[in-house]
């Protein structure tokens, strides 16, 4: 579920919520699923509790779970999140396409250079 990269300079807890993040985006951490406690999913990856603890609740703060005193963190409701991550890659390639037509780029080589790299970053998933 959770890789861990040493060599990455990012914080480990970062890391921890970035691929939580991704799992949730994707679906595979469904609205109100439960999420692994703190000390198991830190035995699971053998890393400190309070680790595990920073990252879900940065998580919390930004809206991607929520908690139940007594119950855990569960998936929050992201259909906003989606819309603002689906709006902010439309944003990002609007700027790259931008870049491309100034270089003269033709629209059928951006689309090209866009599926190369596209196939690329799937394969590092």
């Amino acid at each position: 579920m959770i890789v861990l990269d040493y060599k990455d300079r990012r914080p480990i807890y970062e890391q921890v919520m970035e691929r939580l993040q991704e799992l949730m985006l994707i679906g595979v951490l469904g609205q109100d699923e439960k999420l692994p406690s703190v000390r198991s999913l830190a035995t699971e990856l053998s890393i400190n509790p309070n680790t595990i603890q920073r990252a879900y609740m940065e998580l919390e703060r930004q809206g991607y779970i929520y908690s139940v005193k007594g119950k855990g963190s569960f998936v929050a409701d992201l259909s906003r999140m989606k819309h603002m991550k689906w709006a902010e890659l439309e944003s990002g390639l609007e700027e790259i396409a931008g870049k491309a037509a100034r270089l003269g780029v033709s629209g059928e080589e951006f689309v090209r250079l866009a599926r190369d790299a596209y196939g690329k970053a799937g394969e590092s998933v």
